[in-house]
């Protein structure tokens, strides 16, 4: 009986190819754009986070707003006496206007010490990096970026060249290792000074920001508190000092990613219930239509629960049926997407096959009514119509 009633849903869609596909094209439309939206979405998230974890978990940023409040570059270095911290470097930030021969260009500027590579985990390809003496003599050296070299000399084959940053005249000691882009920035854009000649620069005197390393990545936390505790004690004031890490902001990132998945999830779905409503209008339409059907079957013995059955089964075929082509389309729409793109997008099967189980609720919830209306039909009403 069952076997048979499928049979007469699927004859009766057959029979109206055309009208099914429009009735079908709201529930296509509805999941692909759940599946493409939590797609690209989750793509695009993955790629942020993997982005951000690339910095490096065991890095520490701490940012002092409070102006009148001055760390020196030794205090910040003094940290390092925590077991729970290897490397701790002072920065001095600032964007000079940079010159060679007839390139000009703005650069930032960062005046660093030698911890700076270590905390920062970069190295050169050529030269050599800030050392010692530099900073003791307050030496007009610079290592610049891949960026920066390209710029300015065509080549990153720049060491031993100089260039003009302000009015002074900087001789160039290394080039850095190529970093590409990154959430953050990379290096390959700065030009990375003694952090006493970026003092006398900018007659910045105090630090404003420092990096941090944790000794390891189970010590991270204690480094972090132990920050904390030294800002405060020099601050006194929780509100004058901002420190972060990278897990931190992966656990924001988290939070914003399920919350962007459940709104276009949530968006997407309302498509769905409009294609739940025009299975309804139809199926309620082909209720009127085929009263003549009905009641033959009720006088030849059909009872209300076949009827019933069928007209839902009907329902229930399309909405699936249509969930199932729009996941189809869904995965090419992806494929391509990420061709063009260049993008690192998969298709999210959990969410297709969720749209779909979501499909056959639809086709259940939408279709009950004209199911319902259909067995309630009296053999002897239906008839008159013949």
């Amino acid at each position: 009986m069952t076997w048979n009633i499928i049979k007469l849903s699927l004859k009766g869609i057959y029979n109206n190819k055309m009208r099914s596909f429009l009735t079908m094209l709201g529930i296509i439309i509805g999941v692909m754009a759940v599946v493409i939206l939590v797609s690209i979405t989750q793509g695009a998230a993955g790629g942020i986070t993997n982005s951000i974890s690339s910095m490096g978990a065991q890095q520490i940023t701490a940012t002092i707003s409070d102006e009148n409040v001055s760390i020196s570059a030794d205090e910040v270095e003094s940290l390092t006496s925590y077991s729970a911290i290897s490397s701790a470097a002072p920065v001095i930030s600032t964007n000079q206007t940079v010159k060679k021969n007839s390139s000009t260009g703005s650069y930032s500027i960062l005046g660093v010490t030698t911890s700076y590579f270590d905390v920062q985990d970069i190295d050169i390809q050529r030269g050599r990096k800030i050392v010692e003496s530099d900073i003791e003599w307050n030496t007009n050296v610079c290592v610049i970026g891949t960026e920066v070299a390209a710029d300015l000399f065509g080549t990153w084959d720049a060491v031993n060249g100089t260039i003009i940053i302000g009015d002074s005249i900087y001789k160039v000691v290394g080039v850095l290792e190529e970093q590409g882009s990154s959430l953050a920035g990379s290096d390959d854009s700065k030009i990375l000074i003694p952090y006493s000649t970026a003092s006398r620069m900018t007659g910045q005197t105090g630090v404003t920001s420092f990096y941090i390393k944790a000794a390891g990545e189970n010590t991270v936390n204690a480094a972090i508190s132990n920050v904390e505790t030294f800002l405060l004690q020099a601050t006194r004031d929780e509100d004058a000092y901002e420190v972060s890490n990278q897990s931190n902001v992966l656990d924001t990132m988290d939070d914003v990613n399920n919350t962007m998945t459940l709104l276009l999830a949530g968006i997407a779905a309302i498509s769905l219930l409009v294609g739940g409503i025009g299975i309804m209008n139809i199926m309620l339409v082909s209720v009127t239509e085929r009263t003549r059907e009905i009641g033959i079957r009720k006088a030849v013995g059909a009872k209300r629960k076949h009827i019933m059955l069928q007209f839902l089964c009907e329902a229930c075929i399309l909405s699936v049926l249509g969930g199932i082509i729009g996941l189809l389309l869904s995965f090419g729409i992806v494929e391509i997407y990420s061709l063009i793109a260049s993008a690192s997008v998969s298709m999210n099967w959990g969410i297709g096959f969720a749209a779909i189980a979501f499909c056959a609720v639809i086709g259940v919830l939408f279709g009950g009514y004209p199911a319902a209306k259909a067995s309630r039909l009296q053999p002897i009403d239906a008839l008159r119509t013949l």
